[in-house]
C-alpha cells in the first residue's frame, strides 16, 4: 500500500476505472456471445438485430477506450464474416 497522498489517489483511481472498464468489456463480450448464438441457430432477423446490437456495443468500448479501434474494427469484422456466412 503506498504511503505517498498521490500515489494513493492513483490506486483509489485506477481502481475505480478498472471496474468501469471490467462492465463495459463484460457487457460488449455478453452482447457478441448473444450475436454469434443467434447466427448459429440460423435465424436471420434474431441474429441481424442482434448483431447491430453487439457492434454498437464494440463501438462503445472502443469509443470508451477500453479497447483498441483497431481492436474494435477486427471484432466487427469478424462478427459481419460470420454474419454474411450464414446466409
Amino acid at each position: 500500500m503506498p504511503n505517498i497522498q498521490s500515489a494513493m489517489k492513483r490506486v483509489r483511481q485506477d481502481r475505480k476505472r478498472s471496474m468501469r472498464n471490467r462492465r463495459i468489456r463484460t457487457r460488449m463480450r455478453t452482447f457478441v456471445k448473444k450475436a454469434q448464438s443467434a447466427i448459429a441457430e440460423g435465424d436471420q432477423e434474431v441474429a441481424s438485430g442482434a448483431v447491430v446490437a453487439a457492434v454498437r456495443e464494440i463501438d462503445k468500448a472502443a469509443q470508451k477506450g477500453v479497447i483498441h479501434q483497431n481492436n474494435a474494427a477486427r471484432r466487427k469484422s469478424r462478427l459481419m464474416q460470420r454474419y454474411n456466412s450464414m446466409a
